[in-house]
């Protein structure tokens, strides 16, 4: 009889909770925090005009529309895994250009974010964001903590413009301050343009 009980209360359980593909997908109605960071990133780049209430509502699902459709992906309002994916890349992303750019130019900004996306499409670097930016090394900002400083609005911006096409690096995969630098291997790269305080290179 207990045997009958526990796979009763098995069956029963496995019919209430979620499965993991429906705990990793946002649609109207959906509510909490996982919504909350979402609209947060989607208020950051502009796309949502209200600040998140952590409720997915028809203005959520439109600016999800516009962010699938600037992130190439399909435009259907729904933030699946892959939807959801991209965003923490944006706000990864972000994190980078606030932590390393926030002090120079607009422009500057841009390419460091296009630094980024340029390593991830390279062979020589890990094919996804979070692998080319806590690769070992590679960002001074995630070693000494400012990675973990809050992006603006403007650090958000300009991850998009990276990802929409624009890319002042000229395809670097690599960029240092030269008056600071004290690596003596950077400076073997190949130097492509300067962009404020910034050198980028191959």
């Amino acid at each position: 009889m207990r045997k009958w009980t526990l796979l009763f209360a098995l069956m029963i359980a496995l019919l209430i909770l979620p499965s993991h593909a429906e705990a990793s997908m946002l649609e109207q109605g959906s509510t909490g925090e996982k919504v909350t960071e979402l609209q947060e990133t989607l208020h950051k780049l502009g796309y949502l005009p209200v600040s998140p209430t952590g409720y997915y509502g028809s203005m959520t699902e439109e600016a999800v529309r516009s962010f699938q459709s600037d992130f190439s992906l399909a435009p259907d309002g729904v933030a699946g895994p892959v939807t959801l994916q991209k965003s923490n890349n944006v706000t990864t992303m972000a994190h980078v250009v606030h932590g390393e750019a926030r002090g120079e130019s607009y422009e500057g900004q841009v390419a460091v974010a296009a630094v980024i996306l340029n390593r991830v499409r390279d062979a020589g670097f890990p094919s996804n964001v979070d692998g080319v930016v806590f690769q070992r090394n590679a960002f001074t900002a995630v070693i000494d903590g400012q990675y973990y400083l809050t992006p603006d609005r403007t650090a958000y911006k300009a991850v998009k413009d990276a990802h929409l096409g624009w890319d002042p690096s000229y395809g670097s995969t690599y960029y240092y301050n030269p008056e600071i630098a004290t690596s003596q291997w950077i400076f073997s790269r190949t130097p492509v343009t300067t962009i404020g305080n910034h050198l980028f290179a191959e």
